[in-house]
C-alpha cells in the first residue's frame, strides 16, 4: 500500500507545482528593441479552435490580452489597446511604436485540450541614443599650468541609461564609462597633442545600437591665445595678401598727402605772384599821378 501511495503523491505534488505557479519548465526568451520600433512576441504555436490564450504583464501579472477561442472573443487592455496587434492564427502579439514603459516581464499561458503551456518574455526597450558631443575643456586656456602642446577634450551625453561611453584611437579602446539603471549625464575626458595625426572617435552604445562622433583635432585644438594669424584655420597665403594690401594702402596715403601738400605750395606761389603784380601796378599809377601834379 505504501509503495503505491508514494508515486501517486509525487505525481500529485508535481502536477500541483505546475498548475499553481506555471514556472516549472517554462521557456524564457529575451527581447531587446529600440524605442519606436515594432516587435513581435511569438507564441510558437498554431491556435486551435477552443484554445484559451492569456498574456499577463509585470510581476503583478496584469492582464494585457485574453483570446478565448471557444467564445470567439479577444480582450485587449487599455494599456496597449492602440499599440498592439493580435495574430488570430497564433495568438502572438506585435507592438507598434513600442515605448520604454513597455519594458518588463510578459507571461504567456496557453490552455489547449486540458493541457497548459507557459512561456515568458523579458522585454527591454532602449531609448534612442543621442549623438555624443565633443568640446574642448574650457578650463585649459584659463589655467596657467596647462601645457601648450596638449589639448584637453571632453565627450558628453545627457540623460542616458544602460549605455557605455568610450574613446577610441583608431579601432583601439582608450577609456570608457558605463551607466546601468539611472538616467544621468556622462562625460569622458581625453588629452591629445595639438599635432596628433591619429584618428579619434567618441562612441555611445548599448546592446543593440551606437552613435559615434569623430574628433577633428585641427578644429577643436587651436591655440588658446595669440594674434589673428596664429589660428590654425587661417590660410598661410592670406597673410601675404593682407600684408600686400597694407603696403598698397600706405603708399596710397603717402602719395595723396604729397599731392595735397604740393597743391598748397603751388597756391602759395600763385598768391605771391598776384601780390607782386598788384603792388607794381599801384606803384606805377602813383608815379604817373605825381608827374601830372608837377606839370
Amino acid at each position: 500500500m505504501n509503495s503505491l501511495m508514494f508515486p501517486r503523491l509525487a505525481f500529485l505534488s508535481l502536477s500541483l507545482l505546475i498548475f499553481t505557479n506555471g514556472m516549472f519548465g517554462v521557456k524564457t526568451e529575451d527581447v531587446s528593441v529600440m524605442e519606436g520600433d515594432s516587435v513581435t512576441l511569438h507564441t510558437g504555436v498554431e491556435k486551435q479552435k477552443d484554445d484559451l490564450i492569456v498574456w499577463h504583464y509585470g510581476p503583478e501579472k496584469t492582464l494585457d490580452v485574453l483570446i478565448n477561442g471557444k467564445a470567439s472573443k479577444t480582450i485587449i487592455a487599455d494599456r496597449v489597446v492602440d499599440r498592439v496587434q493580435v495574430d488570430n492564427q497564433t495568438g502572438s502579439l506585435t507592438f507598434i511604436n513600442i515605448r520604454t514603459t513597455d519594458s518588463g516581464l510578459y507571461n504567456l499561458k496557453i490552455s489547449s485540450n486540458n493541457r497548459v503551456s507557459y512561456k515568458t518574455f523579458i522585454v527591454t526597450v532602449y531609448d534612442q541614443l543621442p549623438v555624443p558631443v565633443v568640446i574642448r575643456d574650457s578650463s585649459q586656456c584659463s589655467s596657467s599650468s596647462s601645457s601648450e602642446s596638449k589639448c584637453s577634450l571632453l565627450c558628453s551625453v545627457l540623460n542616458v541609461s544602460h549605455v557605455t561611453l568610450s574613446w577610441f584611437k583608431g579601432n583601439s579602446l582608450i577609456s570608457s564609462i558605463s551607466v546601468s539603471d539611472l538616467s544621468i549625464s556622462l562625460s569622458l575626458p581625453l588629452e591629445v597633442e595639438h599635432q596628433d595625426k591619429n584618428s579619434y572617435s567618441c562612441v555611445l552604445n548599448n546592446n543593440i545600437s551606437n552613435q559615434t562622433t569623430h574628433l577633428d583635432i585641427r578644429q577643436l585644438c587651436q591655440p588658446c591665445a595669440g594674434s589673428f594669424f596664429e589660428t590654425t584655420d587661417f590660410p598661410v597665403f592670406m597673410i601675404s595678401v593682407v600684408l600686400f594690401l597694407e603696403t598698397v594702402l600706405m603708399l596710397g596715403a603717402v602719395i595723396y598727402f604729397r599731392k595735397k601738400r604740393g597743391g598748397y605750395q603751388k597756391a602759395n606761389l600763385m598768391q605771391s605772384g598776384y601780390t607782386k603784380i598788384i603792388t607794381e601796378t599801384l606803384t606805377l599809377k602813383e608815379s604817373q599821378h605825381n608827374i601830372q601834379e608837377q606839370v
